[in-house]
């Protein structure tokens, strides 16, 4: 499932209510989870239950305002939507285990939109993409499934995101370039027109990209240089070699 947004920074200055709200539940309960359920309270399209966590201590609690409601495996079943929050640099390969193993269709994820983006018309979403406030999109954007766009992103013509990317705060990408599947992109990270980052590779945080960083690799500085394999588990490393 993808689909095409047309909201425009601004478009959302007044308030909106809906009656036909679907009812939403965030998978997670860590930062970026918060992070996204406060991007869809931000819009009038969801009625956001609350958050499903296996941490035990977080049973029962009540976080900004929203519940726990349990645990992960209780919302195989239902018609409620999801988003997978999950978004941490130090097991980025988790939003892909848990997609994988809840083997939910498409239709059951959220495509969550704060409405203080701004994605042009040309842009193409997939189901369970997270985008948060102040992300840009300009023209001929594909962004694919269940990916993590952090504040403050810049996406310009023609660039490709594929399924389960994470690109991080304040992330400026040049026209036509290529993020793989799985890739991790830190927090202020440039990378230069038409370059392509590979499946699973990891660039860190402030680096400039001047060239394709091969899949499941670790890059970063200025600019940035290959620093050995990315921190992701052999079993997805041994998916794109």
């Amino acid at each position: 499932m993808s689909v095409r947004s047309d909201r425009a920074l601004g478009s959302w200055d007044e308030p909106v209510t809906r009656v036909d709200a679907r009812q939403l539940v965030i998978v997670g309960a860590g930062g970026f989870s918060r992070e996204a359920a406060a991007a869809a309270r931000a819009c009038a399209d969801w009625d956001v239950l609350g958050f499903v966590d296996d941490a035990e201590h977080l049973a029962g609690t009540v976080i900004d305002g929203l519940p726990v409601l349990g645990g992960i495996a209780t919302v195989s079943t239902g018609d409620e939507l999801l988003a997978i929050g999950i978004g941490r640099p130090d097991s980025y390969t988790t939003r892909m285990r848990l997609v994988e193993g809840l083997h939910l269709p498409d239709e059951r994820y959220a495509t969550i939109v704060h409405p203080h983006s701004s994605l042009g018309d040309t842009t193409t979403i997939g189901a369970g993409t997270i985008v948060l406030s102040s992300v840009v999109s300009t023209a001929a954007v594909r962004i694919g499934r269940h990916v993590a766009l952090m504040p403050a992103s810049v996406l310009t013509h023609d660039n490709e995101i594929g399924d389960f990317a994470t690109l991080a705060t304040g992330v400026r990408l040049g026209g036509g370039v290529s993020i793989g599947p799985g890739a991790y992109i830190g927090a202020s990270v440039t990378v230069r027109e038409n370059v392509v980052i590979g499946a699973w590779a990891m660039v860190g945080m402030g680096s400039v990209v001047t060239r394709d960083v091969p899949p499941g690799e670790l890059w970063f500085g200025n600019p940035a240089r290959h620093r050995g394999a990315a921190p992701v588990p052999l079993d997805v490393l041994e998916r794109v070699s």
